[in-house]
């Protein structure tokens, strides 16, 4: 089994005050997960936190980019974080937390049965 990077490594202490949050390998990057819900990738060094509507503007008026799939040329909901959050982490851990909570949000929200219609 592969050891992670020291990167990895670093990231989780920063987020340790979050919970256990773990890091699992995936697609030459890791997706970082706490109780099971991920709410973040790390990509060539560079973590990235889940956003929906609820909290996209707190990444995009910071000015922080969304992680990109250049493969299929797609843009996903995950945005960077500050420079600032990497040497914090109660900072980063408040930016981790935004991330769990619009995980838990989108679990939430597919585990709703789609409203049925009427039939006239």
């Amino acid at each position: 089994m592969a050891r992670q990077s020291e990167f990895v490594d670093y990231t989780l202490e920063l987020l340790a005050d979050l919970g256990p949050v773990g890091a699992k390998s995936m697609f030459g990057g890791y997706g970082l997960y706490l109780d099971g819900t991920m709410f973040g990738i790390i990509a060539d060094e560079v973590i990235y936190i889940k956003a929906d509507e609820l909290n996209r503007e707190a990444f995009t008026s910071e000015g922080l980019e969304p992680f990109r799939l250049e493969s299929k040329n797609a843009v996903m909901s995950y945005y960077t974080v500050p420079e600032s959050a990497m040497d914090d982490p109660t900072e980063m851990c408040r930016w981790g937390q935004l991330g769990v909570e619009a995980a838990v949000r989108a679990k939430i929200s597919k585990k709703r049965p789609k409203k049925r219609t009427a039939k006239k």
